[in-house]
């Protein structure tokens, strides 16, 4: 039995988020972009606890991204009890300095709670280029520490926003084997959207106990059914980093292999935890109206249907066009037949908006009309499919419309 808030939409609110037990967090200010704007987080669990973690792939990615990536593999010999994220800052291309900086901050709060540098995992977010202030970070880890709380969801989701507009949470509990489990995760991300993991971040826990290979296999299975299939124009930042922490907590049995009778549940409760997280970040994109829900079915290939569903959520006419709610489909038309594909038979393709066809038989559908498509352009959700009739294969992301607000918003990024 599984008990899910509800998915988000433009106007929700975070939902309630159900504590998981063995895992706390912190959040406090330490004035780094802005004075008084909660700024800094602490997320501290118990060495006995599993930790999985995907990471962006970008070239360039920052210091705390090489730092975190490298204290996880070592963690059998000092095992992983603490993240430490910062907003404001992304402490990317900063260099050697950089690097410096992010491991004075791990060594500031290993000693702090006596676990040593090694155990601490840093994140940043932020403007790229600039030194991380870490004077400031350093003096407000004590706070952090003190606020320590089962029950810090809330603060933590709004500390590690950027230009983010809204919160982003989900939370979900399900019984497996007679005993209650927890999934809650937060997330943040608003521009810079096209993970490439294995500016946005994740963090998610649960009380299950779960091995830890299988830990990093169910995340890696989530990020690609879920941050992995998002975009909202089609930059990869230097500093995605997804993280899932199993404290062991729930009594229910461990599972330690996918043919324990609880992993299937499991499984899709986590990946249903980072979809809504996911969808809560495109509903989010930086002046965004809309959350386009776009299909592509019957492939030769997987990847096929991933060059047409990119092609057509990174054309800047097909988002200006749902932004102004105009049901002008050749720009979508127009961007299936530039994805890439060859041999392309586009007298068997068809184009829907929600159910209504747009394109049959290499043009418009005879009873396609200007009303039909106005009624589901107008919608605030909207699902673009294209159906290809040349294989087995299926794939879907979610992207937004591209509005005037993001010009303004990045144009005045730094400002």
């Amino acid at each position: 039995m599984t008990t899910a808030n509800a998915s988000p939409s433009m106007t929700s609110s975070l939902p309630i988020m159900h504590p998981v037990p063995g895992f706390k967090l912190g959040t406090t200010c330490a004035g780094i972009k802005v004075a008084d704007r909660k700024d800094v987080v602490v997320m501290s669990f118990d060495a006995s606890a599993n930790v999985a973690g995907v990471f962006t792939q970008n070239a360039f990615c920052a210091a705390p991204v090489h730092i975190a990536k490298a204290h996880l593999q070592q963690k059998s010999s000092n095992p992983v009890q603490h993240f430490v994220i910062n907003t404001g800052n992304a402490n990317a291309g900063t260099g050697a300095q950089g690097m410096n900086d992010a491991l004075s901050t791990c060594q500031q709060l290993g000693e702090l709670t006596e676990t040593g540098s090694e155990s601490v995992l840093p994140f940043s977010t932020g403007v790229i280029g600039e030194s991380l202030p870490v004077d400031k970070i350093i003096q407000a880890l004590p706070d952090a520490l003190n606020l320590l709380s089962e029950n810090g969801w809330q603060d933590a989701a709004q500390g590690i926003l950027t230009t983010d507009t809204r919160a982003k949470g989900a939370s979900i509990q399900l019984t497996l084997n007679g005993q209650k489990v927890t999934i809650t995760g937060i997330s943040k991300g608003s521009g810079m959207i096209c993970p490439d993991m294995a500016t946005m971040l994740g963090f998610v826990a649960t009380d299950a106990s779960i091995e830890a290979s299988l830990l990093q296999k169910i995340l890696k299975h989530g990020a690609d059914h879920s941050f992995n299939r998002i975009t909202v124009d089609g930059d990869t930042s230097t500093n995605d980093a997804c993280m899932l922490v199993a404290t062991g907590k729930s009594k229910a049995p461990t599972i330690d292999n996918e043919q324990h009778p609880d992993y299937p549940e499991l499984l899709n409760a986590i990946t249903d935890i980072l979809e809504q997280l996911a969808k809560a970040i495109v509903l989010d994109g930086e002046g965004a109206t809309k959350l386009i829900n776009i299909k592509v079915k019957s492939g030769e290939t997987e990847q096929e249907c991933s060059d047409v569903a990119y092609t057509i959520a990174h054309s800047p006419l097909v988002k200006t066009a749902f932004f102004a709610s105009d049901p002008n489909w050749g720009r979508i038309l127009a961007a299936v037949g530039r994805s890439g594909i060859r041999n392309m038979d586009i007298d068997a393709l068809e184009i829907f908006l929600d159910d209504v066809c747009l394109v049959r038989n290499g043009g418009k559908a005879d009873d396609y009309t200007e009303e039909r498509g106005q009624v589901v352009m107008d919608q605030d959700e909207i699902t673009v499919t294209v159906n290809l009739h040349r294989g087995g294969f299926n794939t879907q992301i979610w992207t937004c419309d591209l509005s005037y607000d993001y010009v303004k918003i990045n144009a005045e990024y730094r400002s």
